[in-house]
């Protein structure tokens, strides 16, 4: 039936009124409540050099120990989180195993790329050669991979996922981004570089959580905690617990160096990666509070990170190392009539 003539036309809602309604909808608040998944993902992240895969090694061990089934997939480039598991034993990476069983005509077989120890299995995703490709674009493939072996078909307690927190290309973000994980946890020390990227990693999670997301941070671990406070004082401000702190202790140091495991059962440091395993359990994904980059400086000393320094803006005279010629315009001016 058409309409009459003579009735007013409806005004057709414009794209833009469309995306301003859609984006005043308020998310979700953080699920709180236990997973409910039978596999639970979790991605760790942090800085650089932090001790990431240390904390990871440790952490799946024992939960190991406990009765747990777990799966580490490293997700660094550098290919160094299974290493202190293996004890130093370089693991086959898949995309370096993809590449070459590809150009031999064959497929990818899981004992191609997964190893176990004491009850962990583990993997690396790998990276391209240096200048041969993109790290982020490496990961997606490695995921790729790993759902044609039939990864959401494997029967593991725990994942852990082990990426890099101070990349922020979208491969490294994926799990935020994609909800691929239930929870992420951060790993910091009392420096201002590594909370730098803690507080990165908690403002992905506010901007996804945002655009309809459902990860939440479970919580920070400290390592190579020498007591100043600045990492217990991050946490407190962004709202998440503190998981666990591993002292800055010459025997843990000397013992990872050598590739070995210190979380294992009724050893010297057990209780403390006992409390991780148990924490990292049971500590449900929260929506963190991100701080400006004026309030991170604000947890350290002025002396320490500089925090009292003005910008003082530079002029023409320091960019030519003389006086500066005011030369006129090339611009034409017309006059308007």
């Amino acid at each position: 039936m058409t309409a009459p003539l003579d009735a007013p036309a409806q005004p057709e809602t414009s794209m833009v009124d469309r995306l301003r309604r859609e984006a005043a909808i308020e998310p979700d608040p953080v699920a709180t409540g236990p997973v409910t998944k039978e596999t639970q993902i979790i991605a760790i992240y942090g800085k650089g050099g932090i001790g990431k895969s240390f904390t990871l090694a440790n952490l799946s061990y024992m939960m190991a120990q406990q009765g747990k089934k777990v799966l580490l997939i490293g997700c660094d480039p550098k290919s160094d989180t299974t290493s202190l598991l293996f004890g130093g034993k370089a693991c086959p990476t898949i995309i370096d195993t993809s590449s070459k069983k590809k150009l031999a005509g064959d497929e990818v077989q899981v004992g191609d790329v997964c190893f176990k120890r004491d009850g962990v299995f583990a993997m690396e995703l790998g990276g391209p050669e240096v200048g041969r490709g993109c790290g982020g674009r490496g990961i997606i493939h490695g995921f790729e991979t790993l759902e044609k072996l039939g990864f959401h078909d494997w029967g593991f307690d725990y994942v852990l996922l082990d990426f890099l927190g101070d990349v922020v290309c979208g491969g490294f973000g994926l799990p935020i981004a994609r909800d691929m994980c239930q929870k992420v946890i951060v790993v910091g020390s009392n420096d201002l570089q590594s909370l730098y990227v803690a507080n990165n990693v908690c403002s992905a999670v506010e901007y996804f959580r945002k655009l309809g997301g459902n990860v939440g941070v479970a919580g920070l671990v400290i390592n190579k905690d020498d007591g100043t406070g600045e990492a217990q004082a991050f946490a407190r401000a962004v709202d998440i617990p503190v998981l666990s702190a591993i002292p800055a202790d010459e025997d843990i140091r000397r013992k990872s160096a050598n590739y070995q495991i210190v979380g294992k059962p009724g050893g010297r440091w057990a209780p403390v990666f006992e409390e991780l395993a148990r924490n990292v359990v049971e500590a449900p994904p929260l929506q963190p509070t991100p701080l400006s980059q004026d309030d991170l400086l604000g947890l350290f000393k002025s002396d320490v990170v500089g925090r009292d320094v003005v910008l003082e803006p530079a002029t023409l005279e320091d960019m030519c190392g003389s006086e500066a010629v005011n030369k006129p315009s090339l611009e034409v001016v017309y006059d308007t009539v």
